[in-house]
Parts: structure tokens; sequence; C-alpha cells
């Protein structure tokens, strides 16, 4: 599931950066359809969703 919406995120991230000019199109398609890209983004996703959760126990600001 993870690498669904990573891979989604990934082509809204590409888009935008394509639609603002700050890479080229063809780096854009590169981007959204890159497994080992969606991986990474995924991990890292996974990795800040863990971190907030640890901080949240830390702080006493779960529920």
């Amino acid at each position: 599931m993870m690498a669904v919406l990573a891979r989604i995120l990934a082509r809204y991230v590409s888009g935008a950066l394509v639609a603002y000019g700050v890479i080229d199109p063809g780096l854009g398609r590169e981007m959204a359809l890159d497994p080992d890209l969606a991986l990474l983004i995924g991990t890292t996703l996974g990795a800040l969703a863990e971190a907030g959760y640890a901080l949240a126990l830390r702080f006493g600001w779960q529920r």
C-alpha cells in the first residue's frame, strides 16, 4: 500500500516540478515511473510516520 501512495506522490511532485519549469518533461516522466524512487519515497514516508509516533509517545500527545 505504501508503494502505491509513494508512486502517486511521485507523479504529483514530478508534475508540479515540470509545470513550474524546474525540471524538463523527460526527467519528470522518469521520476513518475521509477520504482526505485517510489521505494525511496515510501520508505521515507514510513520513517516519518514512525518518528512522529515516537515523538507523540515521548511527549504524551497520543490518545
